[in-house]
C-alpha cells in the first residue's frame, strides 16, 4: 500500500468485519481476498489475516468476560486442543499449495459459505437441553478437529461452522457459542499464526493495520448486543463476496 488513506480504508474494514464476526462470522470472507487484491501472495494474505483474527478475538474474550460471560470448563479446553492440532494441519496444507490453486478454492469456498449463511436451519435452542458431556461432547470434538483443519487452512468462514456445530450438537445458545467460539479461535489462530510466521508468511505492517479496527470493532460489539440490521449486513456481504470470488477466480 503506497498511500496513506489505504491504512485508514483498511482499518475502517477491519472496525466492520469485527463487528461482523463478533455478531455471526464469516469477516474473513471480506479480508482475506481484500488482503489478496491489495497484491499480496495468497499465502501470506492467508497468513496475514490470523493477525487480525487474534487480536479480535482477545478483544472478544475480554468483552465478554467484562460484562460477566466468561466460560471456564473442561469442554472448552478439549475443543480448543483438538482445533489446535487440526489447524497445524490445515495451515502447512495452506503454506504448500500453489497461490492459484488456492485463490480458485477460496472462490468456491466463498461462494458455498454464502450458501450455509442462506440455507442453515433455524434451531429453537429454548426447546432443546444443553448437552456438553458423553456422545455430544465426543461429537463436538470430532467437529473441532476437523473445522481446525479448515480454519488452519482457509479460516474464512470458520465461526459459522462453529455455530453449527455448537448449536447442533450441543444445543447452546447463541451468547454460549460466541464465547466459546472467541476462545477457541484465539487458541488454534495462535498456534496458526506461529506456523505461518516461521515459514515467513506475514506481512506485520498491513496485519495489524486491519487488526487496529478489528480489534475495536470485535471488543465494542461485543459488549453491546445489536438487534437491528443484520439482515443489510447478510445481504451486503453476500452480494460482496459474489463479485469478489468472481474476481478471484476469472481474474487472477
Amino acid at each position: 500500500m503506497e498511500e496513506w488513506y489505504h491504512y485508514v480504508l483498511l482499518a475502517l474494514v477491519g472496525l466492520a468485519v469485527g463487528a461482523l464476526n463478533t455478531l455471526a462470522a464469516g469477516g474473513s470472507l471480506l479480508t482475506l481476498p481484500i488482503l489478496i487484491f491489495l497484491g499480496l501472495p495468497a499465502s501470506v494474505a492467508n497468513g496475514t489475516n490470523r493477525i487480525a483474527v487474534l487480536t479480535q478475538g482477545i478483544a472478544n474474550v475480554a468483552g465478554y468476560k467484562s460484562k460477566g460471560k466468561a466460560i471456564a470448563s473442561p469442554f472448552i479446553l478439549y475443543l480448543s486442543i483438538v482445533a489446535t492440532v487440526g489447524t497445524l494441519i490445515g495451515s502447512k496444507l495452506a503454506i504448500d499449495i500453489n497461490e492459484n490453486a488456492f485463490n480458485k478454492i477460496l472462490a468456491i469456498v466463498m461462494v458455498l459459505i454464502v450458501i450455509v449463511m442462506l440455507v442453515q436451519p433455524r434451531i429453537r435452542i429454548n426447546d432443546f437441553e444443553e448437552i456438553i458431556t458423553g456422545k455430544r461432547q465426543f461429537w463436538a470434538i470430532v467437529s473441532f478437529f476437523f473445522i481446525g483443519i479448515y480454519g488452519g487452512f482457509i479460516q474464512a468462514g470458520t465461526g459459522i461452522f462453529v455455530l453449527l456445530a455448537l448449536s447442533t450438537i450441543n444445543h447452546l445458545t447463541l451468547m454460549k457459542s460466541n464465547v466459546i467460539k472467541a476462545v477457541v479461535m484465539v487458541v488454534y489462530t495462535s498456534a496458526a499464526l506461529i506456523l505461518f510466521g516461521l515459514n515467513g508468511k506475514l506481512d506485520w505492517e498491513i496485519g495489524l493495520t486491519l487488526a487496529s479496527g478489528q480489534t475495536l470493532g470485535g471488543w465494542l460489539t461485543s459488549r453491546w448486543s445489536v438487534d437491528k440490521g443484520d439482515k443489510i449486513v447478510k445481504i451486503l456481504l453476500i452480494i460482496v463476496v459474489i463479485f469478489m470470488s468472481i474476481k478471484l477466480w476469472f481474474f487472477n
